[in-house]
Formats: structure tokens, sequence, C-alpha cells
């Protein structure tokens, strides 16, 4: 277990390679939690992400035989290009394993940062053997994505920089994946101030912490699914687990329907852009129990395509009911588009879709099922547009909820 000035001078060591992310205070997650809340961007860390930390402080500290060798990594992405551009600035050839679906845009960073990448495997745990089994046949230093001292020293530094912008923090959330991360951050953050609550929180379709911390030991989960690929690890990380074990206050998890609000507050709030295992810690803001604290949101990396993007924001807009779509059943008779149109219109709903079928609904003969999508200001707005439709004699069904599967 390190000490305080392990961690110190791995921020020095990282000094001329990272950028000092300024926290932001976050009015809307205050108000969403009850709490103050700050939002720590490593989203806007070189290579987009928290992981250059702990990839730049492993790769330096290696031996010039070590060096002369070379280093092999196994990475869903943003540990990939913290690792391929530690071993740039430090002359050094790397290689990283990826799984096969890992997005686009985090497979071309990585190489454009001049590692040689090999996809293998259909989630992180494959590609890590496939990594191992390099390491084997080629020589390499292994570069483990969390389950390493020199990684989660690097990845430590984040506490540092948060205390000494607030050091009055009553609580850091942190996300969760193979546990490096919050590791780094709970051993470095107890060790300046131990008082101070360290929360982690991970996705519940890739609850591996939780699952180890119930056995004891790591356990490897039968299945993984959740929309933070970054996170979507297997089996905890035995070192990080002991750290887990040993610094962190509390483990909680969120659903992706929470990781989509939270996007979506995220980016029409702050106008900032963060992947899905990024914003954890800020879906975890409603998990929390206490009122009136200092709480601050480690945002681990932003390294989110352009259609996950979209696709995120249109199930943030349905999750927070700004997006409404809706069925009823009219009479087949003319005037009657008109009347739901007026309706709408009164109440203020902008429509966005209309599909009026007059062959859909067959059980019912002298009836036409029309299905609409209207721009909604909230929950209370879809209630009081569903009262006015049951005033006017029409009973309509939500549609909204199957449409996000």
């Amino acid at each position: 277990m390190h000490k305080l000035y392990d961690f110190m001078e791995a921020r020095e060591r990282l000094s001329t390679v990272t950028v000092k992310t300024k926290l932001i205070h976050s009015d809307v997650f205050s108000q969403e939690c009850g709490n103050d809340v700050y939002i720590k961007p490593e989203n806007l860390q070189i290579t987009g992400s928290f992981k250059v930390r702990g990839a730049y402080n492993k790769i330096s500290k290696l031996s010039n035989e070590e060096k002369e060798r070379g280093v092999i990594a196994a990475s869903a992405g943003n540990h990939a290009q913290g690792v391929a551009l530690a071993a740039k600035r430090l002359g050094i050839k790397a290689v990283i394993a990826m799984p096969k679906h890992t997005p686009l845009i985090k497979v071309k960073a990585t190489k454009q940062y001049g590692a040689e990448v090999v996809l293998h495997g259909e989630i992180y745990d494959e590609a890590y053997q496939k990594a191992v089994d390099l390491q084997k046949e080629k020589g390499y230093v292994l570069v483990h994505p969390f389950d390493d001292e020199d990684v989660i020293e690097g990845q430590g530094t984040i506490a540092l920089e948060v205390l000494e912008e607030l050091p009055d923090a009553d609580v850091l959330l942190v996300p969760v994946g193979g546990g490096g991360l919050v590791a780094g951050i709970a051993a470095a953050a107890k060790l300046k101030n131990p008082q101070i609550k360290v929360i982690g929180v991970e996705p519940e379709g890739a609850a591996s912490a939780l699952a180890g911390l119930k056995a004891d030991h790591p356990v490897p989960l039968a299945e993984v699914a959740t929309i933070a690929d970054g996170t979507a690890v297997r089996t905890i990380g035995s070192l990080t687990l002991d750290y887990i074990k040993e610094y962190v206050d509390e483990v909680v998890t969120v659903s992706d329907y929470e990781l989509m609000e939270s996007f979506l507050l995220l980016v029409e709030k702050h106008k900032l852009v963060a992947e899905n295992a990024g914003i954890l810690s800020l879906a975890g803001l409603k998990k929390l129990k206490c009122r009136g604290k200092k709480v601050v949101s480690i945002l681990s990396g932003g390294n989110i395509d352009v259609l996950t993007i979209s696709s995120m924001i249109n199930k943030g807009l349905i999750v927070r009911g700004r997006i409404f779509t809706f069925s009823v059943n009219l009479p087949d008779k003319p005037g009657q588009l008109v009347a739901v149109s007026e309706l709408l219109a009164r109440e203020d709903a902008n429509v966005i879709k209309l599909d009026h079928n007059q062959f859909k609904n067959l059980d019912r003969f002298h009836e036409v099922e029309l299905q609409v999508t209207v721009e909604t200001n909230g929950e209370d707005h879809i209630r009081k547009i569903t009262e006015e439709f049951e005033k006017c004699g029409y009973k309509i069904t939500r549609l909204n909820s199957s449409s996000l599967g």
C-alpha cells in the first residue's frame, strides 16, 4: 500500500503530461440531489480520460531494459490511448489488444498515438487474455489497466488535485470498472483526509466490485450487460479489491436509464460530453443518503462516438419526460385528426411526428389508430396532456418505455 508522498511523487512525474482539470460547480446536479456538487472533468484530460495518469506513471518507472522490450496492454479504449501516448512520449514500442466491438473512435485514436492495435474477443477479459499470450510470446512488459500498484498510484493523483482545490470536500463519487481509479483516489484521499467519504459507482449490469465484496474475493460475473462499455469488466482486480476493502466507504450501482438521464443533463446544462462509463458518478448522486455536503463527482472520460451521443440524448429526453410518444384510437370519421391537433396545441405540446394508420386497428372496425410523438416539459406536463385527452373522451396509451429497449 502507498504512502502519501508516493502519490505526490507521481503527481510531479505527471506534471509535464497531464492537464490539471479544474473543478466545475454544478447548480443543476446540486438541485437534483440536495448536495453541493462539483464535477472533476477528466473527460477534458489529454487522450480524453484519466487513464493517461496511471499509464504514464507506470511506463515512466520502467527500467531501461524493460523499456527496450516494449509494452503491451489490453483495453476497451481509454487505457489503450493512455499507454499509446505514454509510450510515444517515452520512445517505446506499444501494442494494444482491444475487444472487437470497441468504438471506432477509440481504435483510431489509439493508432494515431503510434500504437499497434490487435482486435480480439467480445469483451475486455478476452482481449486481456490475448495480451497475456502476446506478452509471453514476444517478451513485452504488460501494463495492466487497473490491477497494478504504479497504475493505481497514477490515478490517485486526481484526489490530490481535488483536495488542493476543495480541501473541505465531504464525499468523492468515483466510477468503478476494474477498480484502479477508485483504488487510487480512495487511498490518496484518505491519506490526505481520513474523514472524507469515498463512494464507488458501478453499472448494475457489471457490478463486479459488489460481487467481489460479497464473496470477499474477486469473482467473475456470469454476464456483463451495460451501456457503460468502459466499465464492462467481468472480474474486479484482486489488488484493487484490497484497496476498496481498505479505503472505500460504499459501492452503489446505477441503471442504464439513470446514465441516460445524467448524460442529458450534463450536455444540456454544462455543455460537456462524457462517455457512458464517465458519467457513473453523476448518476450515483441520487443514491447519496447525505444532504448539504460538498460532493465531488469524478467525470472519468469523454471518448464517445457521435452516433452514441445522438442515441443517448434521445433516450435521455424520453427518460426525463421531454419526449412523449402515445397511441390513441379515434373514430374513423372526418375531423378527428384536427381535434387531436387542436387539443395538443392548447396544451403547448409540440408535435414531432404523427402516424395516422387506418389499417392498424383491425379488431375495432370503425376505429383507426393514431401514434403521436410530442415534445413536452416533463412528467407533470405529460400527466396534464393525458388528463385533457381523457376529459375529451380519448384513452391514450404511452409508448415511450417500450421504445427504449
